[in-house]
């Protein structure tokens, strides 16, 4: 098992990562009944993209001795309704680490990131607006 999620009422749960023991506590959104004072499980969905590019590109970073350290990921998630689900997930990617990167490096780092596990398993219909920031 992976975690262990509990719904606390007020439309808010508290997930555990079983192996780690860490704690993300989740509310649903102002404009769904929530109080939007967590993160929502849609914020979840389009965070997890944002940190699995980064996190690929790490690992590919470290293989191919490019430095990315302090490189930032911001995401917007677009909702849409009918039915309700995210419409679109915006996101930018500051690259850093490094003075400047090779096309070769550039390459490599979009090419992983563009085919992250989260990224593939996202519906295609799912539109995802992806810019690196060099």
């Amino acid at each position: 098992m992976t975690s262990k999620i509990i719904y606390n009422g007020e439309l808010r749960t508290t997930a555990t990562h079983l192996q780690s023991g860490t704690v993300i506590e989740t509310d649903a959104p102002k404009d769904n009944h929530g109080m939007g004072e967590r993160f929502s499980p849609t914020d979840l969905v389009a965070t997890a993209l944002g940190s699995c590019m980064m996190s690929i590109m790490g690992i590919a970073a470290r293989t191919h001795h490019i430095r990315i350290e302090d490189s930032e990921c911001t995401i917007e998630k677009i909702m849409v309704p009918q039915p309700r689900k995210i419409g679109e997930i915006v996101v930018h990617l500051y690259m850093k680490g490094q003075e400047s990167f090779s096309d070769k490096e550039k390459a490599i780092l979009e090419h992983v990131a563009l085919t992250c596990p989260v990224y593939l398993s996202l519906h295609p219909d799912l539109k995802k607006t992806v810019t690196f920031h060099w």
